[in-house]
């Protein structure tokens, strides 16, 4: 059927623009804390959706998105290790305070070892002798007299009723025997459960342990402590909730299924441009832990490649790999290509094998470098020489596979992506653009604007160059957005370093940069939102609990119900922001609107093209204020509400600063 027809609306239109700008004052000049004002429906307009006038296919991969070896995105976010340096990077004892505020922003982090003394001061030293992993390894001097010595760690978060798993490295003296792992979940000794080991040997011993808590508490402890005499050594120690799945925390991926992303970048960002891929490969407790090249703490090594091709099967989503072309070569490039697809036969395709995956990882996407325009990047240099270290990178890399693809390093904005066409058309596939929004105590309307105006200007830069580009016109190298986002302050110390709270108009500017990309299908073939899980991810977690950020409830929304085919709207009032597709099978229309006024509106529809059926289902995210966010182990301030309908009006409506998706049945 052909809805309605605008000429339906015209009288009421004009009277509703009034409310529509009215609604607009209201936002921008009233505090945003305080509740949205009472809804109130007029037709604003009528839009017309044209479903014989198609764009290029919107690409999966613009659901993309990217993790960072930063703050708590993969400890202590995605990984499910509880105990922090426990691998011994820093001396036990600390000599002074073991957290710090971190100068850029005010998060809390690690900076000395959390491990305390468990008895006499002075019996616990570093020695780099008999070293299990490491530069050093904690040495126990017991004193003989039955009092327990070692060491312990506080501040673990444990829940009622769960269990835990881990294991522990031991070495020392025969009669240092026995030894205690004890997990506490309170005071009194009814509080605790130990685990005793009642043989060491002068070579390091695995032996594992497991717990239940009894009570819930975000200041649980492990304790070490030998009962003997003699020296005891601890390689190493770990422990993790029961439920882990192969290392991973089940509440993270259980959301991350949720989301439904179809692609990963990883490891960086700016921490690849310093990482040594091979560091986090091999036996995972012998893996050195290192000082995070890029940020803050410490990089443990323990989720390395195969750890995250693990993660990609976990999930069923694709990797997407960057390599080190800031401190790395195109040797050290060329050799991770061939160990993650090379077949057994050649060198590092055998250590592969060796490390317990026969079968190559067959990884598509290379993102060469990260960021390499910038003076804050490991290995920075001017483009003049980049683009020669780019194209060696790739000419190495295809040595290993020739089939694989490459995402070169780009800054439109910043000029440098005219040279890299210049220079480099034929060594890339794709290239890609970096962009975060900093709004600082925006109103609703201009906050979440920044996102489609920002990515509005990258796109059209590529546009324009397109259009003087004699090397563009024999390839279509199209955008990987593969960072996007807002970054802004106060900084949340539970996320970590650079840990953002999103909130309800966050969550409306990352809709609308999503609109902006469906309406340049032609232009952007893959995003990547940063950084998925804490820091500046979508998802944010607790010591034992798991939630979607506002904006994390608009990706997920998105990717699993807009649809495939984007058409043409026109008609439809500013700020608003509305955008359409049909399904792949043609079965459904999706009708996408941001709106980020402090009004209830109201839209004519005309729509040109197949009937609706006037039946199908709408799916809105809003909350009470603009400034409402969500938290892990809280109620939601900030959901998707879903509703079938059956006999549609023709009129689709959006609420105060929310984001609404409609699916029309098709006849």
């Amino acid at each position: 059927m052909n809805v309605r027809c605008a000429k339906r609306f015209a009288v009421v239109a004009a009277v509703a623009m009034v409310g529509l700008i009215a609604g607009c004052q209201w936002l921008n000049k009233r505090t945003e804390t305080a509740r949205l004002p009472e809804v109130v429906e007029k037709p604003a307009a009528t839009i017309e959706v044209d479903t014989t006038r198609t764009s290029v296919p919107i690409s999966k991969y613009v659901y993309g998105q990217f993790i960072e070896h930063l703050g708590r995105c993969i400890y202590g976010g995605i990984w499910a290790e509880m105990l922090e340096d426990r691998k011994f990077f820093y001396s036990v004892p600390a000599p002074g305070d073991i957290w710090a505020t971190e100068p850029k922003g005010g998060a809390t982090v690690l900076v000395a070892s959390p491990w305390k003394v468990v008895g006499r001061d002075g019996s616990v030293a570093m020695v780099t002798q008999d070293v299990y992993v490491g530069d050093h390894t904690p040495e126990i001097t017991l004193p003989g007299d039955g009092n327990p010595t070692g060491i312990a760690q506080d501040d673990l978060g444990l829940v009622k009723g769960k269990k835990y798993t881990g294991r522990i490295i031991l070495a020392g003296d025969p009669g240092a025997a026995p030894v205690e792992v004890t997990l506490v979940w309170g005071r009194g000794e009814h509080n605790r459960m130990t685990v005793t080991v009642g043989e060491i040997t002068g070579d390091y011993r695995s032996v594992p342990f497991s717990f239940k808590s009894e009570a819930d508490t975000d200041n649980g402890r492990l304790e070490i402590v030998a009962l003997g005499e003699g020296k005891l050594r601890i390689g190493t120690v770990s422990l993790m909730p029961a439920d882990n799945i192969n290392g991973m925390r089940a509440d993270t991926l259980e959301l991350l299924k949720e989301l439904n992303s179809p692609v990963y970048r990883w490891p960086g960002g700016n921490f690849v441009s310093g990482y040594e891929w091979l560091d986090g490969t091999g036996e995972r407790d012998r893996r050195p832990p290192r000082k995070n090249p890029a940020w803050t703490g410490v990089e443990h090594n323990d989720f390395g490649l195969h750890e995250f091709m693990v993660f990609c099967e976990e999930l069923g989503t694709e990797p997407f790999v960057a390599v080190n072309t800031g401190s790395g070569t195109a040797e050290s490039a060329r050799l991770q290509v061939e160990y993650c697809n090379g077949s057994v036969d050649t060198e590092m395709g055998a250590l592969r094998a060796e490390n317990g995956s026969a079968e190559p990882f067959n990884i598509k996407w290379w993102a060469v470098g990260n960021e390499m325009y910038g003076g804050w990047q490991i290995g920075h240099m001017p483009v003049e020489q980049y683009v020669k270290k780019h194209n060696s990178c790739v000419d190495a890399m295809r040595q290993a596979d020739p089939s694989v693809k490459f995402i070169a390093v780009g800054n439109v904005l910043g000029k440098w992506s005219e040279q890299m066409f210049a220079n480099c058309s034929d060594h890339m596939d794709l290239i890609s653009e970096h962009f975060y929004c900093r709004p600082q105590n925006l109103p609703p309307i201009k906050h979440v604007a920044m996102v489609p105006e920002r990515a509005h200007r990258i796109i059209q830069a590529h546009r324009d160059h397109r259009r003087t580009s004699a090397e563009l016109d024999k390839r279509d190298i199209r955008i990987a957005m593969d960072e996007w986002n807002y970054w802004h302050k106060p900084y949340v110390p539970e996320y970590g370093e650079l840990g953002c709270r999103y909130t309800l108009k966050d969550a409306l500017g990352i809709a609308a940069g999503l609109h902006e990309f469906f309406r340049n299908s032609d232009m952007v073939f893959m995003a990547n939102y940063a950084q998925t899980v804490n820091v500046i991810g979508c998802i944010k977690t607790s010591k034992t609990e798991a939630a979607f950020a506002t904006t994390g409830l608009v990706l997920k929304l998105y990717r699993n119900e807009f649809g495939e085919i984007p058409v043409r709207v026109t008609g439809f009032p500013k700020p608003l922001d509305v955008v359409a597709a049909m399904s792949g099978d043609h079965k459904k229309i999706t009708v996408g609107i941001v709106n980020p006024t402090g009004k209830n509106i109201s839209l004519g529809l005309n729509l040109w093209g197949p009937s609706v059926t006037g039946t199908g289902k709408r799916w809105v995210i809003t909350g009470n204020n603009p400034l409402e966010y969500n938290e892990p182990g809280r109620d939601p301030k900030v959901a998707i509400t879903e509703r079938a309908f059956h006999g549609f009006s023709d009129v689709l409506t959006a609420e105060p600063v929310s984001v609404t998706l409609y699916a029309l049945d098709v006849e």
